[in-house]
């Protein structure tokens, strides 16, 4: 019997079946990952694309709004819309007119346009800080707010919560092991001892962050207001707000990463619940899908930023790696005038109060809808939700640290689960249960994965020896 309270069992004879059905139902897919095999390495042009719950990637011809259609005919409706990137639907209208106005207008010029200032003015309207800088991912944009951190308060120490996820900065790519900070498991090449400039402490314990921060060499608390790639863990009553007083009791810097998080909110976590950073980071959906990110900082921030620029250019210090050219932030691609021209469209007409208006009471039904399969199916799961986005988990209670989301995990169940569900042309987040609406997501199409999970429940139930 597994944790999930489902045997392992009747998991492996279910997904059996249905790994047979999606190859006699994508023989396009098929083929194409057998030519695939050849070029590109492991068969996908990025190896996570690999990682899916089907037994040879799903290939996908084009998407719309709520939707994505495979090589081989099928209609999915769609719950990951790209892990966030495609938050707003695919292709939104605005989106696929400013890519068409900018495509003949030039792509990157390493100068800025009015589409620069008005994105900027909008930025520091939505979200409260004042000045912006724009970056091409947000782990672009981490790693360098990770670097201004160190730099404004001359400490070294970066501080995450055990289980985050902020791209694939180096400095993040730890975690907490009975109190300790150790590597995170799988980290391929890693040429130098992460945990002396990283600590990872548990998410929702204000012991061990004012124990971390009091050491007085942290430069900065890197966090996202409520976890979402370990299984989504909300912050305890209060939390956030401690993580705001404790960082400025002992000198470090709060930087708030708002990629996935900003399903809650037009203006985020940060605005919803007056978390007050000083660097707040978005990547992904800002530009309507478009490679971009961005980061802003208080004023006092910007004070700051140009002390430690003047201090890199102090007598003494070497020439050669002085002057925004060698900072050690920014790519060529950073800011170009396509993004630009799509984030000033997305933030004027996609990414608006009346898209969210739609997206949240989506979202909270489906969240209703999980609860009462679980309750149906009389499964020790449980539900959380943040926003547009909600999830169900292998556990009784919703999870307060990474560690008890990872407990939760069962891998084989869930990856059973999805593929049942992409079987009969819906998608939810790889990796875990998660869920997320669009504008362009309607009450059907929550009753449809409702349904089809529930048969997919009832199915999984009743073989053999599927509780014992």
């Amino acid at each position: 019997m597994t944790a999930s309270g489902i045997s392992e069992t009747a998991v492996e004879a279910f997904v059996a079946r249905e790994r047979q059905c999606f190859l006699e139902q994508n023989p396009k897919s098929v083929a194409l990952a057998e030519r695939a095999r050849h070029s590109l390495y492991g068969g996908v042009p990025m190896h996570w694309m690999a990682d899916w719950s089907t037994p040879c990637p799903l290939f996908v011809e084009r998407a719309k709004g709520a939707r994505f259609y495979d090589v081989d005919g099928h209609e999915y409706i769609d719950f990951c819309l790209g892990d966030t990137g495609s938050m707003f639907g695919h292709s939104p209208a605005p989106i696929a007119k400013a890519l068409a106005e900018q495509g003949d207008n030039g792509l990157t010029t390493m100068l800025p346009g009015e589409d620069a200032v008005i994105a900027g003015e909008l930025l520091a309207e939505r979200f409260g800080l004042p000045y912006w800088q724009v970056a091409t991912t947000a782990t672009d944009a981490n790693r360098f707010v990770v670097r201004w951190s160190r730099a404004i308060t001359q400490r070294k120490v970066l501080l995450v919560f055990d289980g985050c996820y902020h791209g694939t900065v180096d400095d993040v790519m730890v975690r907490c092991r009975d109190g300790e900070t150790v590597h995170r498991a799988g980290l391929i090449g890693q040429a130098y001892d992460l945990t002396e400039h990283s600590r990872s402490i548990p998410f929702n314990d204000v012991a061990a962050l004012e124990a971390a921060l009091a050491q007085g060499d942290v430069a900065a608390l890197l966090c996202e207001p409520a976890m979402t790639n370990i299984g989504m863990v909300l912050p305890a009553p209060g939390f956030m707000q401690q993580c705001r007083e404790l960082t400025r009791k002992y000198g470090s810097l709060l930087i708030i990463d708002e990629t996935h998080t900003i399903s809650t909110d037009i203006g985020g976590c940060t605005r919803l619940w007056n978390l007050d950073p000083d660097f707040f980071v978005v990547g992904k959906p800002i530009a309507g899908g478009v490679p971009c990110s961005v980061f802003g900082c208080s004023a006092a921030m910007a004070d700051a930023m140009h002390i430690a620029q003047q201090r890199a250019h102090e007598p003494g210090r070497d020439a050669s790696a002085s002057g925004h050219g060698h900072s050690g932030m920014g790519t060529t691609l950073s800011a170009n005038a396509l993004a630009m021209h799509c984030m000033r469209a997305n933030l004027e007409q996609v990414m608006t109060q009346a898209a969210y208006d739609h997206m949240l009471p989506l979202a909270k039904r489906l969240a209703g809808g999980l609860r009462h399969l679980i309750g149906k199916h009389q499964l020790n799961w449980s539900v959380t939700e943040l926003g547009a986005r909600c999830e169900f988990q292998f556990c009784a209670e919703p999870p307060k640290t990474g560690a008890e989301a990872e407990a939760a995990f069962h891998d084989s169940l869930q990856m059973a689960l999805h593929l049942y569900l992409i079987n009969r042309g819906i998608l939810i987040t790889p990796f875990h249960n998660m869920t997320l609406c669009c504008p362009d997501t309607c009450a059907a199409d929550v009753d449809r994965l409702i349904t089809t999970l529930d048969q997919a429940l009832g199915e999984l139930l009743a073989m053999p020896v599927a509780r014992e």
